[in-house]
């Protein structure tokens, strides 16, 4: 993916408005192949930041953008640890288990 493109999808992921980020987060899920190693990490760490101030779902767009990233290889566990943050109780049982299956590595 070129520079410019990347800053554009860090722009949507860290945008003000909920709706953006959950598109942000189902574009990085439908091109991961466009990645660099270096840039699906960038991108994992921060959907797990974004995730962990987010809810609804926005929330589970975040966290299976987070799954897919890992599924390439070039993400690991320490680039989504910002996810020890989220409190599971309260959560809708999916997104519990994306944060469960994605913080078991």
């Amino acid at each position: 993916m070129e520079s410019s493109e990347f800053i554009e999808m860090v722009r949507k992921i860290l945008d003000a408005e909920s709706e953006v980020r959950e598109r942000a987060a189902d574009e990085v899920t439908d091109r991961l192949g466009a990645y660099s190693p270096a840039q699906a990490s960038a991108l994992a760490t921060l959907l797990s930041a974004a995730a962990v101030c987010e809810e609804g779902s926005a929330l589970e767009a975040e966290l299976h953008a987070v799954l897919e990233l890992m599924s390439t290889g070039h993400v690991s566990r320490e680039h989504v640890l910002q996810l020890q943050e989220i409190r599971l109780e309260g959560l809708p049982s999916e997104a519990r288990e994306y944060v469960t299956d994605l913080l078991e590595g």
